[in-house]
């Protein structure tokens, strides 16, 4: 049996990648969703993907998520298409990677944004068409960043320990209301675009930060994570999405305000 059979689902960040996958494996555990992205013809595509293997409705929209109007529109209408929202992923981030003696203020400024703000008004959004009901399931996608500093990486690592404060205080505040609100936090995705993508992926750019001292390749960068990891290998879509997925159904009614690791033993903390 579907764990969300026929409740209806909002992700952010949902154009590719991690938000993305998490919106075909709600869909395949009976959800009917709004994916929400910046990027409005890969949020298009994600919905008409959705749609295509799974039979649920899935539906796109273009949202900002550091704009309050576009984001307060976005649950309006999931609201108005569906008649209410029942799980909410908030996904959308990004991630700059500089040394802090030579980073951009204004490029970790924007990260701030993004992360943390943005998430905060996602969170504000779904407890504000949440509350009438009295029900509903928030999950934030936090990191493993969130739990330990990390270096040349300031401005992400800041967002996700705030983002942490924020899921606990909005899970502290909704609580007698039975809104639950937790966070996962999952290792590297070292097999995905975010870490792969030739120009802008994480292993290039920690290479060119100097994050992996005395690493010379992209491969030597790949190889300092898998070691640092007990399992021994990367995260995965799927090792994401089974933990949001149970925090979203019925199975974690009594867990709110956690951050759970999915890290292969990196982080256990």
């Amino acid at each position: 049996m579907s764990l969300l059979a026929d409740r209806i689902a909002v992700v952010t960040g949902a154009a590719q990648g991690l938000g993305r996958a998490l919106c075909q494996r709600l869909a395949a555990e009976g959800c009917d969703l709004i994916a929400a992205d910046l990027n409005e013809a890969g949020v298009k595509e994600t919905a008409a993907l959705v749609a295509g293997e799974s039979g649920r409705r899935a539906e796109a929209r273009a949202v900002d998520v550091t704009q309050d109007d576009q984001v307060g529109a976005l649950f309006d209408a999931a609201v108005e298409r569906f008649g209410r929202v029942d799980v909410v992923v908030a996904n959308a981030a990004i991630l700059i990677a500089e040394p802090i003696a030579e980073s951009d203020p204004e490029k970790w400024r924007a990260v701030m944004n993004v992360n943390l703000f943005g998430s905060y008004l996602t969170l504000r959004h779904a407890c504000r068409v949440m509350k009438p009901r009295k029900s509903g399931a928030i999950v934030q996608i936090n990191s493993k960043s969130g739990k330990k500093g990390s270096a040349a990486n300031s401005a992400y690592a800041a967002t996700k320990f705030g983002g942490i404060g924020l899921v606990q205080s909005v899970a502290l505040e909704m609580a007698p209301l039975g809104i639950r609100c937790n966070a996962v936090c999952p290792g590297n995705l070292l097999d995905s675009p975010l870490w792969t993508d030739p120009e802008r992926g994480l292993f290039v750019q920690y290479l060119k930060a100097g994050k992996v001292p005395g690493a010379k390749t992209v491969e030597e960068v790949r190889e300092h994570y898998i070691r640092q990891v007990p399992l021994r290998r990367g995260c995965t879509y799927d090792d994401i999405g089974n933990v949001v997925v149970f925090l979203a159904s019925d199975l974690a009614s009594y867990m709110t305000g956690q951050a759970i690791n999915i890290t292969g033993g990196q982080e256990m903390g």
